[in-house]
């Protein structure tokens, strides 16, 4: 289907849905936030490094239903000195529901921009495309 390596399930909750049984467009990026943290700590292993979102934009292409399982998948579109920009495809029963992005910045103790960790780029090399 794609070139995405990580791939989780997300659990989804009854509020969630609005009155027509849609996902509603908001919990998308929430979504996507609880495939991000899943792909930190499962693929870069690292709980220490602070990110804030400075960039997300999602492209919706059909709906999610109740009865349908979500899955993201995620993966590094590219490293800047201070950003990682990930890549992600949320599907609804395996099909394409919407594709996203999101730039995270790295910061240190004090909140200021800091550079990626060299063990990042290490452990995702074979991600970054």
């Amino acid at each position: 289907m794609s070139d995405y390596e990580y791939t989780t399930t997300i659990e989804k909750r009854y509020n969630d849905f609005d009155t027509y049984g849609h996902v509603n467009n908001a919990v998308y990026v929430t979504y996507l936030e609880s495939a991000r943290i899943k792909f930190f700590r499962d693929v870069i292993g690292d709980r220490d490094v602070s990110t804030v979102i400075a960039h997300v934009e999602v492209d919706y292409e059909s709906p999610i239903l109740v009865d349908h399982e979500v899955t993201v998948a995620v993966r590094v579109a590219e490293f800047g000195t201070t950003s990682v920009t990930l890549d992600y495809e949320i599907r609804a029963d395996g099909e394409r529901a919407a594709t996203a992005r999101t730039t995270q910045v790295i910061l240190d103790e004090d909140g200021d921009p800091r550079p990626v960790p060299e063990e990042w780029a290490e452990r995702l090399a074979l991600d970054v495309t």
